[in-house]
């Protein structure tokens, strides 16, 4: 006796397999996308027409609505912030300073950060916002 295998030639193709495999590439690929977080401090910044990225090697102070001062990711309080600016200035003094100030911050705040960096001799200032859409 003899056994014949019984393959067939398909008359036509099926794309079923074809469109899984893209519906869990698209899958996959929106949900990583979703994975990329802006690192830092999360604060709200407001919106401007004209927003510019900015440079990594610039000092970055960061104040939060809850009363937070960062220096670089660092957290600092105000009376120590003159102490520690004044070191970073050393290193490099013609830095950019750049101030991401929350929404929530009053302008009198964000005016007495911007006069201690003139008394630590800065004069390079930027105020980071978000590009409008």
């Amino acid at each position: 006796m003899k056994i014949r295998p019984q393959n067939k030639v398909l008359d036509t193709f099926s794309f079923s397999s074809l469109t899984d495999i893209v519906l869990l590439l698209l899958i996959f690929f929106l949900l990583s996308s979703t994975f990329i977080i802006q690192p830092g401090i999360k604060v709200k910044l407001p919106v401007s027409d004209t927003a510019e990225s900015t440079n990594e090697r610039n000092i970055t102070i960061t104040l939060t609505d809850k009363g937070g001062i960062y220096l670089n990711q660092e957290k600092v309080s105000f009376n120590d912030l003159p102490a520690k600016w004044n070191q970073l200035m050393a290193i490099n003094p013609d830095q950019a300073i750049i101030i991401r100030a929350d929404k929530g911050v009053t302008i009198e705040r964000t005016v007495a950060i911007l006069d201690i960096g003139k008394r630590v001799g800065a004069t390079n200032f930027n105020i980071a916002t978000e590009k409008s859409e």
